[in-house]
């Protein structure tokens, strides 16, 4: 028996990451082939999330993210996940007034960097999310430090998220500006790097990253898969 996963989408390449490790990765957990535990997406259109965001109306934000949590709490969902970490700024919000309880994409990442020895990350993401404390709270709470781009870079860095990788566009390019920022993170100290946009991880990972790498997405898909097939729950 395994819990039903509710995942609250926002962007697709990130979801659509986030529902394919569940899926794939969930046979090792089950201990059968094929097998993954029961899961219900639910996402409002991205524009919508967008124009709220550029508004920093983050009750509007948290509206959506309720409004979706309900539809999946109907669904029958358990626990909810979102694999988008830039409208986590609500998650405040959200979490007094949920139907469900939340695994926090954050401070699931900051939970592997303190077990993996990190002590300084730097934070790559949208420029609002780089712009917020999502990632330095967490960090913070995890006796971590957080470093993030300088201010020049945050504008080309949120341009490639917004304008190419959630809509699928791979470029060789700009693949090449995030791993200059990345050195540039290491040279200031970093000892890895969160992967803080849920799609960076299809053009980055430790194999062309000169940090090592914190995967948001799948990080949290791997906690969600923990929790819905841990021993005595039902």
């Amino acid at each position: 028996m395994s819990l039903h996963i509710g995942v609250v989408g926002c962007s697709a390449e990130g979801a659509a990451l986030c529902y394919r490790t569940l899926c794939v990765e969930g046979a090792a957990h089950m201990g059968a082939p094929h097998a993954h535990p029961e899961v219900s997406m639910h996402t409002h259109s991205l524009a919508t999330y967008v124009e709220l965001l550029d508004r920093g109306d983050m009750q509007g934000v948290a509206q959506l993210m309720l409004s979706s949590a309900g539809k999946l709490a109907a669904a029958g969902a358990d626990f909810l996940v979102c694999p988008d970490n830039t409208i986590h700024q609500a998650m405040h919000l959200v979490r007094p007034h949920s139907p469900l309880p939340w695994l926090h994409i954050a401070e699931v990442v900051a939970a592997e960097a303190a077990a993996r020895g990190f002590s300084r990350v730097g934070v790559l993401g949208t420029h609002w999310l780089v712009g917020s404390e999502v990632y330095p709270q967490a960090l913070a709470a995890a006796g971590l430090a957080a470093v993030k781009p300088e201010a020049p870079e945050r504008a080309e860095l949120g341009r490639i998220i917004m304008d190419e990788l959630v809509r699928g566009v791979f470029r060789a390019a700009s693949t090449a500006v995030l791993q200059q920022m990345i050195e540039g993170l290491k040279a200031r100290g970093c000892d890895a790097v969160v992967l803080g946009c849920t799609e960076l991880p299809l053009v980055l990972d430790d194999g062309n990253s000169a940090l090592p790498t914190l995967d948001s997405t799948r990080l949290l898909a791997r906690a969600a898969l923990r929790r819905a097939t841990a021993p005595g729950l039902s």
